[in-house]
């Protein structure tokens, strides 16, 4: 396998790979909870973009809207509408700190369980909002409960699948958040026009709740958070269900039971423990990849796509669609993902997508500045702003097959077991704090550095390519608990791990 650009022979260890039916199930299942993460995403640019719920809660916008010579970019620049969409964000962070213990005493799926129940209460809070504050309550509830579940998910779908399609499997997440990114998008169309549509576009987020969270009681937690509470003959039963009734599970129980009895014998605290020297690379990717996950800009272009694509020329109708189209690329995209992750493994597809997104970003960045001028007050033609769109349906598929569902990953994939919740946890974690700080922002930025936004991104887009390409490990088809020796493989994490 490719590692940090040299070739190594990666294990050859592992157990029972086949596919059986009820593992399929119980991955779809655990996945589905992506759908409200996704649904949010979706649903909040297309609600801030609807002129009842401004007229309600943010009558300044429309007032700077009907100004006669709005620069373009700085319609949507407003602090209060952005802490409505990033409100939710601290919360996540909040929960997913908390959430590593919780996933540790009570199991992967009790954790989804609770994220599912505190999103359902958050959106009909939402739905029912007659003020600002009720507004900000719902958003922080809401991410709670994607806390929680972007803690656990992750890591029950790459406990759960079998090695050599693991990559396959996890992408399933990203997959769903992709469906609830699309699901909003075309509900936000349909209730537009409507003087009660925000309501339903923002209450109707308890129906992806309620499926992933009845979804999640009918599935049985993961062999490893079993084993982990000292549940051996359920975790028997589990790894007997997702591997198959033919097939002899003791062997790679022994081996579970063995990674769980060393974590417990060390006994320190994993916030500590994942600071050790030894897991340097893992602490390292554990922040960097959903720092870069973010800093691609993606999850700021779905919160305000609408807005964006109003903000350089689309009608409110056009400007829905366009969000669409943008979705349903992305969602297709990931299904590329999920075909070949486990055939041409992390770092290609990570590389190419890269790549892809650097130049659409500043083919971007260069259109808006040849069209609207420097000062954003000129017009952009229809021809223009659809190049616009499909620069950035170009961008939304490079990555839909790689930083999206990748991202997700690489943090559930890499941890041995005694820090794997807590390093998820601190991925997630970071994850939340640069969506906070991005999307508490990007208005202002857009409004500020106008066209050279794009650059901005761009810019990041380049360095973290440039560090996949330097730093990354190739981890296809490494059963979790042999993930070790593809660090003391690399040329650069093997001081640490070896030393």
């Amino acid at each position: 396998m490719a590692v940090g650009g040299f070739a190594v022979d990666g294990p050859n260890i592992g157990f029972n790979g086949k596919v059986t039916a009820s593992v399929v199930i119980t991955c779809i299942v655990a996945a589905s909870s992506g759908l409200i993460f996704g649904y949010d995403i979706g649903i909040s640019g297309g609600v801030t973009t609807m002129q009842p719920f401004l007229h309600k809660f943010f009558p300044s916008i429309l007032r700077k809207a009907a100004e006669a010579k709005t620069n373009i970019y700085c319609v949507y620049d407003s602090q209060v509408l952005t802490s409505f969409t990033s409100s939710l964000y601290i919360a996540g962070l909040a929960a997913s700190l908390i959430a590593s213990r919780l996933t540790a005493a009570i199991g992967r799926r009790n954790t989804m369980v609770i994220g599912g129940l505190t999103f359902l209460v958050g959106a009909a809070i939402n739905g029912g909002a007659e003020n600002i504050a009720m507004l900000i309550l719902g958003r922080i509830l809401l991410g709670f409960g994607v806390g929680f579940t972007n803690q656990a998910t992750p890591v029950y779908l790459s406990e759960v699948a079998p090695p050599k399609w693991r990559g396959a499997f996890n992408t399933g997440f990203q997959f769903f958040i992709g469906i609830g990114v699309v699901a909003a998008n075309c509900i936000n169309y349909g209730t537009a026009k409507r003087s009660w549509g925000w309501r339903l576009s923002l209450g109707l987020a308890v129906v992806p709740a309620a499926i992933m969270t009845m979804g999640a009681l009918l599935i049985s937690d993961t062999p490893s958070s079993l084993i982990e509470r000292g549940k051996v003959e359920q975790a028997r039963q589990s790894l007997r269900k997702v591997r198959g009734k033919d097939c002899d599970v003791e062997a790679e129980l022994a081996e579970l039971k063995k990674a769980s009895d060393v974590a417990k014998e060390a006994n320190r605290e994993p916030f500590l423990t994942i600071f050790e020297r030894q897991y340097r690379p893992h602490l390292v990717m554990s922040i960097a990849i959903p720092f870069f996950q973010q800093v691609t800009g993606i999850n700021i272009i779905a919160f305000y796509a609408p807005v964006l694509f109003q903000s350089v020329g689309f009608g409110n109708d056009s400007a829905l669609i366009a969000a669409i189209i943008l979705g349903l690329v992305n969602l297709a995209s990931i299904l590329v993902s999920t075909g070949v992750v486990d055939r041409y493994g992390r770092r290609f597809l990570f590389m190419e997508g890269g790549i892809q997104m650097f130049v659409c970003q500043v083919g971007v960045a260069v259109v808006l500045a040849l069209t609207t001028g420097v000062s954003g007050t000129k017009e952009i033609s229809k021809g223009h702003a659809i190049l616009v769109l499909v620069l950035m349906c170009m961008y939304a598929a490079g990555f839909g097959w790689s930083w999206g569902p990748l991202s997700w990953l690489i943090p559930s994939e890499i941890f041995p077991i005694k820090i794997r919740p807590t390093g998820q946890s601190i991925s997630v974690a970071v994850n939340f704090a640069t969506t906070f700080v991005l999307s508490q922002t990007f208005l202002t930025m857009l409004c500020h550095f106008k066209y050279g936004t794009f650059l901005f991104y761009a810019g990041w887009i380049a360095l973290m390519t440039i560090f996949v390409a330097l730093f990354l490990p190739e981890t296809k088809g490494v059963p979790l608990d042999s993930m070790n020796s593809v660090w003391e493989k690399h040329w650069y994490w093997r001081r640490f791990v070896c030393g």
